[in-house]
């Protein structure tokens, strides 16, 4: 366990989670389905598969405070702010190049901090079945999930054949990746689905230090040569600051994934969810009455398919007649907004003052 890393990307926006998230605290640091936050669950689900020092987090300076106060027991040199935005490709090289002063021979996993999985064991199962993978192959590893509708909104993964590889046995065995697919039509993603052979791209990622700085002097050598930069640094944080700010933006996929030499891909065994919207967070929600999902109790009538979240526990929220809303109380801010364009609420932010951004 000593050379293995886990790298928790936990950026972002809050504007999906409207109200309730804010640029300052986005979906993986709010309380969502209990008092734990998605980041808590993240950093959890690897207790006893990474030792709590080789667990890093990447966030920004707007969220830094947060997320130092969610994840206090991590060491506090393991919670790095990016100097500015400049997508993930940087910042998954910046998290390489911070392991990488550590441990050249490590290797790590990349992580979502914004994701709900609950069955830890399965999770751990897979997680190390791809560490072991990574560990004694020169290729890169995703995670990929089994689709269960033809989702747009996803990237997918084509799987190929069931991959030769060396090492011990293991109990979830790879495939090699043949492509990454962008985000379809849902025409074509019916088409992946009917084929059989496509995984949702979870945006895991699980390799050694060693291979993924090879692959990216092949094919982002800008990249390559920060990761070089902060592994022998004096001052890695006078070293970001300058450099960070300089790197092209670019996402992971185009820069290292679409290119790599190989790309191996294992089925997930365990749930997923990407919790993309109120609509996903509404299913783990109590229902009452003609199916309104709430976190508080209702006071309604002749109301249906609403979804109701009350972050303000000493007010009551009373439905007359009303059906397919999103109602959303905090306590400066209320959203009323039609379920079925639960996905434009991000758009809202362009109508709103600074302080509810």
């Amino acid at each position: 366990m000593s050379n293995h890393y886990a790298l928790i990307l936990a950026g972002g926006s809050g504007t999906r989670f409207w109200p309730l998230s804010r640029n300052a605290r986005p979906k993986q640091l709010l309380n969502l389905f209990d008092d734990t936050t998605l980041l808590n669950k993240t950093i959890s689900r690897l207790e006893g598969l990474i030792p709590k020092e080789n667990i890093l987090i990447l966030t920004n300076t707007l969220q830094e405070a947060a997320v130092r106060e969610v994840a206090s027991e991590l060491p506090a040199e393991n919670i790095f702010a990016e100097p500015a935005k400049r997508d993930t490709a940087p910042a998954v090289a910046l998290g390489i190049g911070l392991i990488a002063a550590r441990n050249p021979e490590a290797i790590m996993m990349v992580l979502p901090s914004d994701q709900l999985i609950e069955d830890t064991t399965a999770y751990q199962t897979v997680m190390q079945d791809a560490l072991t993978t990574a560990e004694h192959n020169e290729a890169l590893v995703t995670i990929g999930i089994k689709p269960t509708w033809p989702c747009p909104s996803f990237g997918y993964i084509e799987r190929g054949e069931t991959a030769d590889i060396n090492g011990p046995k293991l109990q979830n065995q790879p495939n090699e990746v043949t492509r990454f697919r962008e985000k379809p039509a849902p025409s074509l993603a019916e088409s992946f689905l009917a084929q059989g052979n496509f995984a949702w791209n979870a945006g895991m990622f699980i390799w050694s230090v060693k291979t993924v700085t090879q692959e990216l002097t092949l094919h982002t050598p800008e990249l390559a040569g920060f990761i070089s930069e902060l592994s022998t640094s004096s001052d890695i944080r006078q070293t970001v600051d300058k450099k960070f700010p300089t790197l092209t933006p670019i996402s992971i996929d185009y820069a290292l994934m679409e290119k790599a030499s190989r790309v191996l891909n294992i089925e997930a065994t365990f749930d997923w969810d990407d919790v993309g919207s109120w609509i996903s967070v509404a299913k783990y929600l109590e229902t009452q009455g003609d199916n309104n999902q709430t976190n508080t109790p209702l006071a309604e009538i002749d109301s249906e398919n609403n979804i109701i979240f009350n972050a303000r526990k000493e007010s009551k929220i009373a439905l007359l007649g009303v059906d397919d809303l999103i109602v959303v109380q905090t306590d400066d801010a209320l959203l009323i907004a039609n379920r079925h364009q639960a996905d434009a609420i991000k758009n809202l932010g362009a109508k709103l003052p600074d302080e509810l951004l």
